[in-house]
């Protein structure tokens, strides 16, 4: 399902706190992270390395930008980029098990997309990110749309990756957790 988010969404989101709570959730499960980023370049990696004691919990980064290195990197399949395109489920999906598969890392979170202000076309407008999210074997993906410049998308774009991931490690609706 895709979902367009106007320029303003970033008005009152706290990625630091978003990290911070990943960093717990991820601490607690004992597990690693990893991200394999094309079009926001390494800023998910950053965001989660700007927190002091990041090491214990973020095991590495890819920075797949071009076709080459989504193959050499992560290991996704040449012919499945050229049926499907590098914005798209299955190249989203691949990325996110790649990602696991070379790294030491438990949990992924992968994006894929047309930052802009060009690159786009009718069915992948400007603003068109996929998503992957790998946690304990499970992978989702989504496909969501920002509106704004380029910056403003690749913001939007650190943002609700992590927030997801977040959503995805936390407790899951139905369950209780036990106070101290």
């Amino acid at each position: 399902m895709e979902a367009s988010t106007p320029a303003n969404f970033l008005a009152d989101q706290d990625t630091p706190a978003l990290v911070a709570a990943l960093a717990e959730l991820l601490l607690k499960k004992g597990w690693m992270l990893a991200t394999a980023e094309s079009c926001t370049g390494g800023l998910i990696a950053g965001a989660c390395t700007e927190l002091a004691g990041s090491s214990a919990w973020f095991e590495r980064g890819f920075v797949s930008y071009s076709n080459a290195a989504k193959t050499e990197l992560l290991g996704v399949d040449a012919a499945l980029i050229e049926a499907h395109g590098a914005v798209s489920e299955p190249v989203a999906r691949a990325m996110a098990e790649g990602a696991i598969a070379h790294s030491a890392a438990r949990a992924a979170v992968a994006v894929t997309g047309v930052a802009g202000p060009t690159g786009g076309s009718p069915d992948k407008p400007v603003g068109t990110v996929w998503f992957g999210w790998s946690a304990g074997g499970q992978v989702r993906t989504e496909r969501r749309r920002f509106d704004g410049d380029r910056a403003t998308v690749r913001a939007a774009t650190v943002h609700y990756a992590l927030q997801t991931l977040v959503g995805l490690l936390g407790p899951q609706p139905g369950t209780t957790t036990k106070a101290p």
